[in-house]
Order: structure tokens, then sequence, then C-alpha cells
């Protein structure tokens, strides 16, 4: 069970963040840590994370936005959800918060971008569908597996679920991505994967992925050891970074040890190759892979929807 601590936020509400992909647009976390508990999470790694088990909970994030936002020097267009967390964790204050900032947000005619693992309940849905032209979703989803994705991702939503509320959205005019992050080497890299999860995507309407391939840190190799019971699974996993290199990823001047980076272009290679016969766009973040990519998984959204083959991100309106 999550200890859930509830805290006041002394910091801005609405914060840059170090990737490029997000180097234009205010960013809101709503806790540090995450009761989903995904343990391969790379924000585990992060010296503001609360440790395992455990989340902050902003108590007065909404108070601060509504005494923020007037002070701006310019309106921020859209705000992103969230770098280092989820807005729909399976703790009922996150959720209410979730709903009133983003109620907040979206009555003040400022656009919302988020990124979810989570199940996304009906009012938020009702909410976000009321507001579609200022809504772009992101699903995060790594494998139809129900047994891989417990044993790394153990309190998010399902992936039977996670479709089906990506497909409700589609269905109400919210555009939405889906975020194959991370695939993981030996788990979920092969075709008997791929295949069926862009087969699943391309039906409810989703046409584009941002992919990246898994990285590891201390706390999230820690963490996987710890949390994942399948050790032949994990080890298999594993094992493919015996071989790997530390990379220099544009996200706060990290480093990370990361798989080849030929065995990461060979896996996006059969992503993109199984995805183009389903008339999918593969886009692979140079944030996270700055020596095999440099383009932007759009991970913010594209704003203006309407400009969907431009890669501005006009992020600011006088």
């Amino acid at each position: 069970m999550t200890e859930v601590i509830h805290t006041e936020r002394k910091s801005p509400v609405l914060t840059p963040s170090s990737l490029a992909c997000l180097a234009r647009i205010p960013t809101v976390n709503l806790t540090a840590g995450c009761a989903h508990e995904c343990r391969y999470c790379y924000a585990r790694g992060y010296l503001t994370h609360p440790g395992e088990g455990k989340v902050e909970f902003y108590t007065n994030t909404l108070a601060k936005l509504r005494e923020e936002l007037p002070r701006k020097r310019k309106t921020p267009t859209t705000v992103y959800f969230s770098p280092s967390s989820d807005p729909f964790q399976p703790v009922p204050e996150v959720l209410n918060m979730a709903y009133d900032v983003f109620r907040f947000l979206l009555e003040s005619g400022i656009g919302v971008t988020f990124v979810t693992k989570g199940r996304i309940p009906d009012r938020h849905h009702d909410l976000l569908a009321a507001h579609a032209p200022l809504v772009q979703g992101r699903i995060g989803l790594t494998t139809l597996d129900p047994a891989v994705a417990a044993a790394f991702e153990p309190r998010a939503a399902s992936p039977e679920v996670r479709l089906a509320q990506a497909a409700e959205l589609i269905g109400a005019d919210v555009p939405v991505d889906a975020r194959l992050d991370p695939i993981l080497p030996g788990v979920t890299d092969g075709a008997d994967c791929l295949e069926p999860l862009c087969a699943a995507l391309a039906r409810i309407g989703v046409r584009t992925i941002a992919a990246s391939v898994l990285f590891l840190r201390p706390a999230v190799i820690g963490s996987l050891r710890r949390h994942v019971e399948d050790k032949r699974m994990l080890n298999r996993m594993l094992d493919h970074f015996a071989g790997g290199e530390r990379l220099a990823i544009h996200a706060g001047n990290s480093r990370v040890v990361a798989i080849p980076a030929s065995a990461r272009l060979e896996i996006m290679e059969r992503l993109k190759s199984i995805a183009d016969s389903y008339g999918l766009e593969v886009l692979v973040c140079a944030c996270k892979n700055p020596d095999i990519s440099s383009g932007s998984c759009h991970i913010s959204g594209r704003w203006p929807p309407a400009a969907q083959g431009s890669s501005q991100l006009g992020l600011f309106q006088s």
C-alpha cells in the first residue's frame, strides 16, 4: 500500500523541464513519487523522489496556481502533466486535485496535455471530452500481456483498460498518441509483442507512437531486482545491458546505462517496419536517445492541433 504524505508546495506550480521536448512549455507534478510503482520508472533516481512506496501529495497546488497564473507575463497556451508522476494515480486526493486543476485550466482557456498509465475516472473523461479542442492525451503502453504489465507496472491500469479509455477519448475527438516507453529489451522488443500492440493501437484510431528503450540508473536496477519475481525474465532483460554504454541524455545532464546504440536502432527499425504496415508514425525522442535521433517525441502535444505536420511548438500567447 502506498503511503501518502500530505505536504505544501513551496516552489511554483508551473515549472520548466530539462527535457528538450518540454523546454518551452510549463509542466505540473501533483505529487513527488507515483502510486503506480512502475518498477522501471526513471524518476526513482531523482533527488526529489520520496522513497519506495511513498507519494508526497501537494495539497496547495490549485490555490498556488490560482495566485500564480495572473502574475504570468504571458499566459501559457497549454500545460503538461506530468514530467515525473501521473495525474491519474489510484489515490483519491490526487484524482480530486487533478480534476480541479484540469477544470481550472480548461475553463481559463488553457490547454492540457497529459501522459498516463492510469485509469481515468468517468468524471475526468467527461471533463476532457467537454473541452476536446484544448486537450491532447498520451497513453503509456508497454505490452498487451497482462502478466508482464503486472510484473513491471503493478498498480497501473491494465493494458485492456488503457486501450479502452484511449479509444473513448479518440471517440470524443481528443487526440491521443501512444508512448511505448520504455520498450523492455528481451521482453517487449520482439515482433511477437510489437505486432499485436501496433494492431491494437491502429484499430482504436491512434496514429502516432513515441518510443524509447529502457535505460538504467542504480535506483531502477535496485527496484527491478527487489520486485520483479520472474528472475528468468528479469535476467534475460538485464543481460542486454552487459555490453551497455554510459549515455548522457538530455534530461538534467543525466548519465544512464543504455543498451548499445546498434541494438536500440535495431529495435526501432523493427518497430517502424511493423508500425508502417498499420499506418502508424513512430517518433524516437532525442532527449533519451541523443546518439540515434535528432527529433522530438512531441510529448507536450502539437499546438495548435491543426498544425499536426509542424514541428513548431508555439506554446505561449499574448
